[in-house]
């Protein structure tokens, strides 16, 4: 559950960085970007495995391009369910769904499935002689 509120937390970050990248996306708030992520969050989980499988044609074709689009789709339709979020047009929602998609990643991309942050290991070697480390 804590996984869960912590990547809705990362898609409404990315939500707001991407209303604050480009001018074609507006939202009035931290509520609406939140209530944004929940409504794209349920798109997502509902609608976008349909619309993936109805166009797998034009995706394979487009070497999985086309999801770009279908993402533009799903942002284009929660602007129309939650007030304060307006998307103003097709290519604005497009960019807008790569910003969302790069952010998220970059986020999630931290932080673990426990939701604490990633660290990195080191490992020290110590050469041994000729091509022996240890």
């Amino acid at each position: 559950m804590k996984f869960l509120a912590l990547k809705w937390l990362i898609l409404t970050a990315a939500i707001t960085i991407a209303a604050y990248l480009l001018e074609g996306i507006h939202v009035d708030g931290f509520l609406s970007a939140f209530l944004t992520a929940a409504i794209l969050g349920m798109l997502n989980t509902f609608f976008k495995p349909i619309l993936v499988l109805l166009t797998l044609p034009i995706n394979i074709l487009t070497l999985g391009l086309f999801t770009f689009v279908i993402n533009a789709l799903m942002l284009m339709m929660a602007s129309g369910v939650i007030s304060g979020f307006r998307v103003e047009s097709f290519w604005a929602a497009v960019l807008g769904s790569l910003i969302i998609s790069i952010v998220s990643w970059v986020l999630s991309a931290l932080i673990r499935e426990d939701g604490t942050r990633c660290r990195t290991t080191t490992i020290e070697l110590t050469h041994k002689g000729d091509d022996r480390w240890e």
